[in-house]
């Protein structure tokens, strides 16, 4: 069974200048681990407790500080994929990190979604081993030769409403 934790509590943005640049001082996202939901309260509890201790590390933030293969101008339609680079932090502890994107443009809003995967020994954490937590979603797909399957925990970041304003583009709402 795949267990996925999911969360609608996100907030904060990405905002490109006007030749089309992240701003790093004002793209950051945060999502509020205490809020991760899946189809098992015991194991959402146990995650939260024992692996991400949210009591002590309630969000997770993604500080953007550049999108490779983002089109400047932004289009108006279509979709475009593109790579956002930038430091994530968890845990307290903070790693660079690479997400894959995709974007879809439509009349000046843009719906996008991004995913990365990061090992939870990188950011302090000890992988679950027992109790209520078996795997973690996508661990055995994206485990390499090390055969460290659950210690991978895959970050993913889907459904941000992004509007053009004219001093650039801003997350306006996660969903």
């Amino acid at each position: 069974n795949e267990a996925v934790g999911r969360t609608t509590s996100i907030s904060g943005g990405i905002v490109l200048d006007e030749a089309g640049a992240v701003v790093p001082e004002q793209s950051r996202i945060a999502v509020d681990l205490t809020t991760l939901q899946s189809d098992n309260a015991m194991r959402d509890r146990y995650i939260q407790r024992m692996t991400l201790q949210t009591p002590q590390f309630p969000t997770a933030e993604f500080q953007v500080l550049s999108a490779t293969g983002l089109p400047v101008p932004l289009p108006t339609s279509g979709t475009t994929a593109f790579t956002l680079i930038g430091d994530l932090t968890v845990h307290g502890v903070t790693r660079p990190t690479t997400w894959d994107a995709t974007a879809t443009f439509d009349d000046g809003d843009v719906m996008g979604s991004a995913s990365t995967t990061v090992l939870l020994t990188d950011f302090g954490m000890e992988p679950p081993r027992a109790g209520p937590v078996l795997s973690i979603e996508d661990a055995v797909r994206r485990a390499g030769a090390g055969g460290r399957i659950d210690d991978v925990f895959p970050a993913v970041l889907t459904g941000l409403l992004v509007r053009r304003r004219e001093s650039g583009v801003h997350v306006v709402a996660a969903v």
